[in-house]
């Protein structure tokens, strides 16, 4: 079967009534799933366990999103055993069948678009642009990796000598562990799980603890549209009971994750050490977060640079890895460029995620909230100007005003941790050279970005800016697939580009085959 080529899922326009309405539709009809219990699926097998996990909407913490069995290490063992055991008939699944489960399942995902959506609007907080851009994501992602399978799968271009036939054979890997974020909480686990499938191996999912419902949406989906029992395993609880257990099994042969520079770490030591009994070398798929720059020249349109830095750092309450947590301002244009910015981050209205006027909902969770409110006193501490922001927007519910903090040392916490909230530290500097200098000074490499007119200096900087998406005027977020595929360098993962090309590569292994011929 044809496909058409791959086209970007537009996003909804929620100025139209139409639109706006069949977003409350969807909003009520999941508000009335709200507090349901989910099982564990191991191998098409529904396991309910005693202890409990309980998401929670963090707009409104006393309201329960869902219920979900904690699976221990012998369930993770178990989930793992079954992945393998269906992995030796699914490996052998015809290519453009296995492409068929995820262009179906983008059908349906596209149908039912708003009820996605509105699952992540109560259970992690996104506001309605927000959720829509990351199902339109995840829709893309199914899209694109179904249509990559059937690249990669095709015939493969050899060099040609007499009397042999030789071809190249692109074949799966085996039992994948899906290790994906709250964050991105639907379009992350789509593609990292999508892929993983449909280059025919076997999945252990194990959604976030902060997003089990968005995990469970796609899960369901997946089993819908006929993807076999044992495929897709689905397992929730937290990753410090049934994480390690997952990773360090024998017969896990590769992890896909996305999280804090620390358990990536942890993933990647854990998943080098050879397990008795096992058979290869793992192969750790990480995106490891960020410290993402943006660099304001004295050269450039100052009111549209502000925007452009605004919406970077606090779309999604700044909690996305590719989110502005530093603007590196030349001097000259310093002063200006921090009043343009007080005026447009002072009309951010944060409150609850379900209520359209809203710009900015709560942040994930009590923890959060803790960890952002202790940098944002450290970041004054050391010495930074509070400009906004600062302090909690409301009291019931995580939420956090748009904090902006000027005259951050650029060696000071706020300018070197990752803080996964609304807070930008703001960094002069001299020059557009000092500029770059201050952009690598991090462990990081995720995104940067750069605001100037002055043609020499985009050509420097795209050279010497050390990151895996970097964005010349423009915003340093919203990568699209097959558009920006993403992933960092350094501390900031394995440069994975999860949308590009090159990602199916990471979960396959390749088979040359050669056949003497008369």
């Amino acid at each position: 079967m044809a496909h058409k080529p791959f086209k970007n899922e537009p996003l909804t326009d929620f100025s139209k009534p139409a639109n706006r309405k069949a977003m409350e539709k969807a909003l009520a009809k999941v508000k009335a799933m709200l507090g349901k219990e989910y099982p564990l699926v191991i191998g098409g097998e529904e396991i309910h366990t005693d202890d409990k996990l309980k998401s929670i909407n963090p707009s409104r913490p006393s309201e329960v999103v869902g219920k979900f069995s904690k699976a221990n290490p012998n369930l993770a063992n178990k989930a793992i055993e079954a992945a393998a055991q269906k992995f030796e008939e699914w490996k052998w699944a015809d290519p453009a069948k296995r492409a068929e489960y995820l262009f179906k399942a983008a059908r349906l995902m596209r149908q039912r678009k708003h009820e996605f959506s509105a699952v992540m609007i109560y259970e992690v907080g996104k506001t309605w642009p927000e959720a829509d851009a990351d199902t339109a994501e995840a829709i893309d992602f199914l899209e694109f990796y179904a249509r990559e399978i059937l690249r990669y799968s095709a015939r493969q271009p050899m060099t040609k000598i007499p009397g042999e036939k030789n071809e190249l054979w692109y074949i799966p890997l085996g039992v994948g562990v899906m290790l994906p974020p709250w964050n991105f909480a639907l379009a992350i686990l789509t593609g990292m799980t999508s892929a993983a499938v449909v280059a025919g191996n076997t999945v252990v999912l194990k959604p976030s603890s902060d997003s089990p419902l968005t995990g469970w949406m796609f899960f369901n989906l997946m089993r819908e549209v006929g993807v076999p029992a044992g495929v897709i395993n689905f397992l929730t609880g937290s990753g410090a009971s049934i994480g390690d257990v997952l990773v360090a099994h024998p017969k896990t042969r590769f992890v896909s994750f996305t999280g804090s520079k620390e358990v990536g770490i942890h993933i990647n030591e854990l998943a080098a050490k050879v397990q008795p009994g096992q058979k290869w070398l793992k192969r750790v798929v990480a995106e490891m977060g960020g410290k993402d720059s943006i660099i304001i020249d004295d050269q450039t349109d100052l009111d549209t640079a502000a925007q452009a830095t605004m919406v970077s750092a606090f779309g999604f309450q700044g909690q996305k890895c590719s989110a502005a947590s530093r603007a590196i301002v030349v001097e000259k244009v310093y002063d200006t460029f921090l009043d343009l910015l007080k005026v447009k981050v002072d009309k951010l209205k944060t409150g609850q995620s379900d209520d359209p006027a809203n710009y900015m909902g709560p942040v994930v969770n009590k923890s959060s909230e803790e960890k952002i409110l202790s940098y944002i006193q450290k970041g004054i501490q050391e010495g930074g100007r509070l400009i906004c922001g600062g302090s909690k927007a409301e009291e019931d519910g995580f939420f956090i005003k748009p904090t902006v903090i000027a005259d951050v040392d650029p060696l000071g916490t706020i300018s070197q941790e990752e803080i996964f909230g609304p807070v930008l530290a703001v960094i002069k500097v001299k020059d557009f050279d000092q500029a770059l200098e201050v952009a690598n000074n991090t462990e990081f490499g995720l995104t940067g970005g750069i605001w100037t007119k002055n043609r020499k200096k985009i050509e420097k900087a795209k050279k010497v800016f050390h990151v895996g998406n970097f964005y010349v005027n423009r915003k340093i977020t919203g990568a699209l697939v097959g558009v920006h595929p993403f992933g960092g360098f350094n501390m900031s993962g394995t440069d994975s580009k999860a949308g590009g090309r090159d990602y199916l590569l990471l979960l396959m292994q390749t088979k040359a085959l050669s056949e003497k011929i008369k």
